[in-house]
């Protein structure tokens, strides 16, 4: 399955089960958040926020998906806490989010810079797990690893990491 974002074929790669508690510590994601999943597939991220106490948005352009982002919320009980969102990731407005989470492609990452930056607040965390914003800081870099996997998360800060 794949997603359409500006033309560019972005393929859907789940994050691994055991990555994302990792990730949502890095963003530090708990109560009074509000999580952004660009690209959310079957909502694996907005759950495991909501869990936290966040809120969540899971965008999603792909209508399988997103049912099945829907119905894997419902049994875990964690519906109400989460807004499920069927469009394109450039189109949807994320300027109240405090955490924006991202399993893109680099270029997609790059495309997305301008909307980052005129959207977010200072001090909205970015976490993208495996490639880059090219040009930006990173606040932190953490390497996960599994038996089946590694990865790379890598966090950013807007105020700090887009100046």
């Amino acid at each position: 399955m794949a997603g359409y974002y500006e033309g560019i074929k972005v393929p859907w790669v789940p994050t691994r089960e055991e990555f994302i508690e990792q990730a949502l510590d890095l963003a530090q994601v708990g109560k009074g958040d509000i999580l952004y999943d660009l690209g959310c597939g079957d909502g694996r991220i907005v759950i495991a926020a909501a869990k936290r106490g966040a809120r969540a948005v899971c965008v999603e352009l792909n209508p399988e998906l997103l049912k099945r982002a829907m119905e894997n919320a419902m049994t875990e009980g964690v519906a109400h806490m989460i807004k499920f969102v069927r469009d394109d990731i450039f189109r949807v407005n994320i300027s109240d989010a405090t955490v924006i989470y991202m399993y893109l492609l680099r270029s997609v990452n790059d495309l997305l810079k301008p909307k980052l930056k005129s959207e977010l607040k200072k001090g909205t965390r970015i976490v993208s797990l495996d490639f880059e914003i090219s040009g930006w800081k990173e606040v932190k870099v953490l390497r996960v690893s599994s038996p089946a996997r590694i990865g790379t998360y890598y966090l950013y800060i807007m105020g700090i990491s887009d100046s």
